[in-house]
Formats: C-alpha cells, sequence, structure tokens
C-alpha cells in the first residue's frame, strides 16, 4: 500500500491510495484540470482511479469530486447526510453510492471503514483503509477526539491527521470573530495540541508513517507545528508536513 497528496489546506484537498490494481481518491478539492495536472506529477491521470470517496460537502474537499467522476466515470461514495448538504440527487448521477457511515465496505480489495467525526457538516465521516497487511487513517476535519476516534486509530501503519491551527494566531490573526469562533470550537479543526495530544495516546508500535497535513496558511505556522509534535514522537517513524500546493509524493506502507 502507498499513498499520497494532490494537495492540503483549505485551498484545496486530495488524498490518493492505491493498493494493487486499486487507486482511491479521498476528496477532490480541486478544478478537473488542476486535478488532473496534480495527479500528473503524481504519475497517475484520473483513468487510474477506481473510485472517489467523499468526507463532507465543504467545497475544499467537494468542490471537484461531481466535475471529475462525471467526465471520467468515477464511483462516488458518499454518506446520505453529505449528500443531502451538496443539494444534488443521487438519481442524477449512476456513479453516486450512499454509505453507511457505521458500517465498513469493500472496494476491489480494500476495505473502507467510515469513521463518524464531530465537524460542522452533514454527516462528514473521515476513514480508515486496509489492506490484509496494512492500515491507512486520514483524520481531518474533525473539532475535537473523542475516546472512540482514540480507539479507531490506534494501530495505522500509516496515519494523515490535521494540526490546522496554532490558537494564539488564531486568536491574533485577520478572521472575523464567528470564523475563529467556529474553527476553534468542538465542530471545527484540531489545533496543534489536540494533534500532538492524540499521538501521544495511540498506540504507535505499527507505525510507519505519519503525515500533518490541513496546516492553516493563515493561522499556523510549520515550526510551531513541528515543536508540538516533537514533544510526542519517540523517532521511530517517519513524519512528513504535507503541503497546501504540492500534497506530498508517495510513501509506502509495503509492497503493492
Amino acid at each position: 500500500m502507498r499513498f499520497a497528496s494532490l494537495g492540503s489546506g483549505s485551498k484545496g484537498n486530495s488524498t490518493i491510495v492505491e493498493s494493487g490494481k486499486t487507486c482511491i481518491l479521498v476528496d477532490c478539492g480541486f478544478s478537473v484540470k488542476d486535478t488532473v495536472r496534480r495527479l500528473e506529477r503524481l504519475g497517475k491521470k484520473p483513468e487510474d482511479l477506481n473510485a472517489i470517496l467523499v468526507t463532507h460537502e465543504h467545497s475544499d474537499h467537494w468542490k471537484g469530486v461531481l466535475p471529475l467522476a462525471s467526465r471520467y466515470s468515477i464511483d462516488v461514495f458518499i454518506t446520505y447526510g453529505c449528500l443531502i448538504a451538496t443539494g444534488i440527487r443521487q438519481e442524477d448521477y449512476s456513479f453516486l453510492k450512499i454509505i453507511d457511515s457505521h458500517n465498513s465496505f469493500d472496494i476491489d480489495g480494500i476495505s473502507i471503514k467510515p469513521i463518524p467525526v464531530p465537524h460542522d457538516a452533514k454527516e462528514p465521516v473521515q476513514y480508515i483503509l486496509s489492506t490484509q497487511n496494512h492500515r491507512f487513517g486520514i483524520l481531518t476535519d474533525v473539532g475535537c477526539i473523542t475516546p472512540f476516534i482514540e480507539q479507531q486509530y490506534s494501530g495505522c501503519d500509516g496515519l494523515l491527521i490535521e494540526a490546522n491551527h496554532d490558537l494564539n494566531l488564531l486568536q491574533e490573526g485577520k478572521y472575523p470573530s464567528f470564523l475563529k469562533q467556529r474553527v476553534a470550537s468542538q465542530w471545527g479543526h484540531l489545533n496543534n495540541k489536540q494533534t500532538a495530544n492524540l499521538i501521544s495516546v495511540i498506540d504507535q508500535k505499527t507505525l510507519k508513517k505519519l503525515v500533518i497535513a490541513h496546516i492553516s496558511q493563515s493561522n499556523n505556522h510549520i515550526d510551531i507545528v513541528k515543536q508540538a509534535i516533537d514533544e510526542v514522537i519517540d523517532g521511530t517513524f517517519e513524519v512528513i508536513y504535507a503541503d497546501q500546493e504540492e500534497g506530498f509524493d508517495w510513501l509506502y506502507l509495503g509492497g503493492l
């Protein structure tokens, strides 16, 4: 299994996961043209994609899903609540597949486990993707860490988790008051300390690759993030920091 990012941040998010001949995109917050360009950078093209998983309806995750899927006939897996929030109808798009946010399903040999999360969207989920030998968890756009989340994300080989903002930078920044409250709320995004706390309590024994993602360009700084993360890692796994423009290149968990 391997995974990479087309880009990560408030201007657009998309993660690609591949195992064997199965290639899955998680979210697509970029235009079709931009997505194709970013895929090419990773040696892939839209025709390689078996499916798109949707976490929630916010534009930095959803913007390109429908145009990309329509143009290239890619199946899209989405919760019912998220579908309703988008305003589209399932009967208008044959490739839309409604998922139960509490039940796992399979896409061509990759097991997909939706994880319901607290975020200000309609039935938002994150995902853990597993094969017989590997387990990769994605956790962004979540306002707080619950015991359920701690349990589910323990024991991953690869983990992509957001460290969206530094509380001080957020409060001192240019965002209007209502937006500051939204970002910092239990239905907003994880701050650096929350992310570090989660990393410190999960089982890290099997962890090979840790990606810190969805880092705000306005309310965070890479040096502050690194300082928080360095305090809770033991140095036995690689830590990567995702970028808005470049995302990150392929990371390998094991043989394809």
